[in-house]
């Protein structure tokens, strides 16, 4: 038996039918499989970060869920959108104004580059090059761009899932080279919009959260001082976790606000009118999710029990430990009508496909179910259909609910 990670806390003391969003699952598994979402869930999580993190801005990053009714729910809770593509933006352009909307990415095209100056979103700067193509798309256009420089920071958020600075990257531009594209930007008559500085993602201590954002500040500061310019807004990146395997312990989001609350208070003198900002997407989203799937078929072999279901990694690619895991662990999952009960045996639960990756759940301890059970598979808000491959092997696409 292997051990899977913790229900997040809205269902953890679910007895018997699992409920999403007031209803129960049985409802929402008319159709499978299926994600379900609860914007409950993700306003609990907007107002517990605004409780620990006055005055700080928040911003969505809609590549962790970009479904268009939950963007819709989510939009006016936060401050900003930050994208990374023209589908992106152009979803986030359905539900907030322009000026609200930021947008990242190694590599712009063009056409791209062209329609966020446009629209007059802010572009992040990935490259010199960016920079180059940038100004000439906007005098093209005879459009004063909002242009942010994305920093490839000379630091790195320790423990995170995904590090993101500290080393050679495509993302942003490397710190020592910032502040002469600065000066270059605001020569050109550019409408200079700040940093933003990303050091990495899914991190679970909120001591390394607290240090790289110190860290993100005095770095900033330092550019600001050399490009002789102060940024009107400090991106300070993300990278807060959620914990999806057994042994991880939820982040401390009051003791990472308490240590910036401290921080802001005592940040250099050329960052006393700058806005600051933190760019959440999984934090926000991903326990409001749970994928539903049907079993179609419960076979043995080789004294092990398979729990076949009609979904698999092509929408939860995640969860079956294919993106971006080391070591291959378990998420949380559940029989959805016999919540709380003991386990009665040790499964493997599967998908459809014909590939040995497709495994959702390693030799797992649940109640027993039949062919027809429903397996519920937690913390599936983020990073879910739309990083799987749904065209793997031409079974249909998950159905997507919001509540």
């Amino acid at each position: 038996m292997k051990p899977m990670g913790p229900l997040p806390p809205e269902f953890a003391d679910q007895r018997g039918m699992l409920t999403i969003g007031g209803r129960p699952a049985s409802d929402w598994a008319e159709q499978t499989p299926a994600f379900v979402y609860d914007s409950a869930i993700v306003a609990r999580r907007v107002a517990r970060f605004r409780a620990a993190m006055p005055g700080i801005d928040l911003h969505y990053a809609i590549k962790a869920n970009p479904h268009p009714d939950l963007l819709a729910a989510v939009a006016p809770l936060v401050d900003g959108l930050d994208v990374a593509s023209a589908g992106e933006l152009s979803r986030a352009l359905a539900v907030r104004e322009a000026a609200t909307i930021s947008f990242a990415g190694p590599g712009k095209r063009d056409a791209e580059l062209e329609a966020a100056i446009a629209a007059g979103v802010t572009l992040n700067i990935e490259s010199e090059g960016e920079a180059t193509r940038a100004l000439a798309t906007a005098a093209r256009l005879g459009i004063r761009p909002r242009l942010a420089v994305r920093v490839n920071p000379d630091i790195e958020l320790k423990g995170s899932g995904m590090k993101m600075g500290g080393r050679p990257s495509p993302f942003g531009i490397d710190a020592a080279r910032v502040p002469a594209l600065v000066r270059r930007l605001v020569a050109s008559g550019a409408d200079w919009r700040g940093f933003h500085v990303y050091a990495g993602s899914q991190a679970l201590s909120a001591e390394a959260v607290a240090d790289t954002q110190a860290a993100t500040l005095a770095l900033a500061a330092r550019l600001a001082e050399e490009a002789g310019q102060a940024p009107p807004l400090v991106n300070l990146g993300g990278g807060f976790g959620v914990p999806y395997f057994a042994g991880d312990m939820p982040l401390d989001v009051e003791a990472v606000g308490a240590r910036l609350a401290t921080a802001l208070a005592e940040r250099p003198a050329i960052l006393r009118d700058s806005r600051f900002a933190i760019e959440l997407g999984r934090w926000l989203v991903a326990e409001a999710g749970v994928y539903l799937a049907r079993i179609v078929d419960r076979k043995d072999s080789g004294g092990e029990t398979f729990l076949i279901l009609d979904g698999g990694l092509n929408h939860q690619l995640a969860a079956s430990g294919n993106f971006g895991t080391v070591v291959r662990r378990n998420y949380p999952l559940a029989v959805a009508h016999r919540m709380g009960e003991p386990a009665e045996e040790t499964v493997s639960v599967v998908g459809p496909l014909c590939t040995p990756l497709d495994r959702l759940g390693d030799r797992v301890a649940l109640p027993r179910a039949e062919v027809g059970d429903v397996i519920a598979v937690f913390l599936a808000g983020a990073y879910g259909a739309t990083a799987s491959p749904t065209a793997f092997l031409g079974h249909p696409p998950a159905a997507e609910m919001v509540v």
